[in-house]
């Protein structure tokens, strides 16, 4: 049996490209963002969630961000990531309508205002999207 030469991609790599497969250019302004002021940090956000976490067997990438989005809205105070991750959502093939019955489902695990929170993102996030065309 020959012998498996080809590099094994670092944490780093693919982690990246995990990000730009999910988030796309949204990801990266996100780590963009940190470059003057905390470089390691975004390093760490692609390292462990996308290297790590978001390449792991079990989930796919819908039902992984299908559960980002449901935990995002119910903690209630991550609009900037939930908006990401509505983005990402509907990149990896979540719909409009099962975004909405998700943040809906978190009335009941986290409350009204978290779940009105969550639907005011989605609806900025869809209008942003009717608008990009």
């Amino acid at each position: 049996m020959p012998l498996n030469t080809s590099p094994t991609p670092t944490r780093y790599q693919q982690g990246l490209a995990r990000l730009r497969e999910i988030d796309g250019e949204a990801g990266e302004r996100v780590i963009d963002s940190l470059a003057d002021i905390a470089p390691d940090f975004a390093r760490y956000l692609i390292e462990f969630p996308f290297g790590d976490i978001y390449s792991r067997p079990g989930l796919d990438l819908r039902s992984r961000e299908i559960a980002v989005v449901a935990a995002l809205t119910a903690m209630g105070n991550a609009a900037p990531q939930l908006k990401v991750h509505l983005q990402a959502a509907l990149n990896v093939g979540v719909t409009r309508p099962e975004i909405v019955e998700i943040i809906m489902q978190m009335a009941v695990y986290a409350g009204f205002p978290a779940a009105l929170n969550g639907l005011a993102a989605a609806r900025e996030v869809f209008a942003e999207g009717d608008a990009a065309g």
